[in-house]
């Protein structure tokens, strides 16, 4: 069952780059599984195309380039206690890359599954007989 969520949150942003590991698994995974594990409302991750950073070096992904290592960006909003419990096994994990924290507020927070769970036919997709 999917906790709930409503009202104020915070947003932790994660940015690293997609090459960046922590004990043979990349940090990006690490960082999704530690949220499951944490009891978190949920994790998200998402590849970018292209950036640069503290070194100006600028990563993309179009052919050519000689750059790889492109951005993968970790987003998790949950409840201000349960997102800053987290942030020292965050902390830990990234060794390159940007951590921020911004003030949400969360208007809507619902899976999928949820409507089917709660007997309502509108999952049901199948064409009329």
């Amino acid at each position: 069952m999917m906790p709930a969520l409503s009202g104020h949150a915070l947003r932790l942003t994660i940015i690293v780059g997609e090459d960046e590991v922590f004990a043979h698994r990349p940090v990006y995974s690490e960082i999704v599984i530690l949220a499951r594990e944490s009891g978190l409302a949920g994790a998200t991750v998402v590849r970018g195309i292209e950036s640069f950073g503290r070194r100006s070096i600028v990563h993309t992904s179009r052919l050519g380039s000689l750059s790889n290592d492109l951005p993968v960006v970790i987003t998790i909003i949950d409840e201000d206690a349960k997102v800053r419990a987290f942030l020292p096994k965050v902390t830990e994990l990234v060794k390159g890359g940007i951590v921020t924290l911004e003030d949400v507020a969360v208007l809507q927070y619902v899976g999928s599954h949820d409507v089917a769970e709660s007997g309502d036919d509108a999952g049901d997709r199948s064409p009329p007989s």
